[in-house]
């Protein structure tokens, strides 16, 4: 149950973001629910995680696989459950999924930038500091844009998944 109740979306100015929310995509999810105590907030981060999600010009596969392992990483539950149905629709495979919970995923079942990409956002993740080596593996596969949106991405994604667990969202939760 999370640690506070989810914010009154029926009046001021939450109601109009929820409403927003709504028409942009189908429903307000407890992430939201709970970001709306602060609708400034709410309204940032919805825009920030929309150029994440849908502007970004990464591939989607590779963006939810950076999703994935960083939930699993941060052991944030909710992030998981929401991103593995988008992972499988953009490709990712259910045995990728499944090892993405492993301390050390099996080399195997990635290709190279995957590979690569894995070791960056372990980095980003555990460390905070990516050493010269990861980087330098990741580099000569991304532009420069893409780069900068791949470390957007992995940033991003460890801000909710914090913010999931401090307040303890979670999927089972009563709207």
């Amino acid at each position: 149950m999370a640690r506070l109740p989810y914010a009154d979306l029926s009046h001021g100015p939450a109601a109009d973001l929820a409403q927003r929310i709504v028409a942009e995509r189908g429903s307000v999810l407890h992430l939201y629910q709970m970001l709306l105590h602060s609708a400034p907030v709410a309204e940032g981060w919805l825009g920030y995680l929309t150029a994440i999600r849908q502007k970004s010009s990464l591939n989607g596969a590779l963006r939810e696989l950076v999703i994935m392992r960083i939930a699993h990483l941060n052991r944030a539950p909710y992030e998981a459950d929401q991103h593995a149905p988008i992972a499988l629709r953009e490709g990712l495979r259910q045995d990728q999924l499944d090892a993405l919970v492993l301390p050390q995923v099996p080399q195997a079942l990635f290709n190279d930038a995957q590979r690569a990409v894995l070791a960056y956002t372990d980095a980003m993740t555990l460390s905070v500091q990516v050493p010269d080596a990861v980087f330098a593996a990741v580099k000569p596969i991304f532009s420069a844009q893409e780069l900068v949106e791949l470390t957007a991405t992995i940033a991003a994604y460890n801000m909710v998944s914090r913010f999931l667990e401090a307040l303890q969202v979670h999927s089972e939760d009563a709207r």
